[in-house]
């Protein structure tokens, strides 16, 4: 009696708990399991290692490719034109809008004559800035340095008699000598607004 107790217990400490099903060891820190036969245990990030009595495989994760860099493209910088005149036409630095002028002012002669040679509302912002920064505007400006005189400051002055003899009080007298002498050089008041900004004159 007592030695069949002792081969029993003998007996059942010899059988493979494991018996029928394959043990599935993961990876470091994650807790083991038992899987069946022809069955594969996926954990997400992770590689898994399946063993059985007779052979192993390893399942390994493959991380996705990463997704393409964005490309962002820049804009160029308009420039400025010294073609044919135009409204149209690139500038090399935005002039704020000049808005509307007082009526009678010379800033209001100024948007007519403008108007007048084909040029569009830019063209006139243009020019509103450009005269803004040489003369403020004042038909009587006067650079002591440099002999410049008048809204467009022409140097020298006397330049302006070209189209009236009033060339040092009437604005309409400077403003079309100006204009026809941004015209000639730069094209259009932008081209000369371009040129003002990067080289600090005209």
């Amino acid at each position: 009696m007592g030695f069949c107790a002792s081969f029993a217990f003998v007996s059942a400490s010899l059988v493979n708990p494991l018996a029928g099903a394959e043990a599935a060891t993961s990876v470091p820190g994650a807790a083991s399991v038992l899987t069946a036969p022809g069955q594969t245990l996926t954990v997400a990030g992770a590689a898994v290692t399946v063993a059985d009595r007779d052979a192993y495989g390893v399942t390994e994760y493959v991380p996705p490719p990463p997704p393409p860099p964005v490309v962002v493209e820049e804009t160029a910088a308009p420039e400025a034109t010294s073609g044919a005149s135009s409204g149209t036409a690139k500038k090399s630095s935005a002039a704020p809008v000049a808005g509307t002028p007082d009526p009678g002012s010379a800033k209001a002669i100024a948007a007519e004559i403008v108007a007048s040679r084909g040029w569009g509302s830019d063209q006139y912002d243009c020019l509103v800035s450009l005269w803004q920064k040489e003369s403020g505007w004042n038909v009587y400006a006067s650079n002591r340095s440099s002999g410049a005189y008048g809204i467009p400051q022409a140097l020298p002055g006397s330049k302006m008699g070209s189209v009236g003899a009033d060339w040092q009080t009437n604005p309409a007298t400077q403003i079309t000598w100006g204009l026809n002498y941004i015209g000639g050089r730069y094209g259009n008041p932008c081209g000369a607004w371009g040129h003002s900004v990067a080289n600090n004159w005209y």
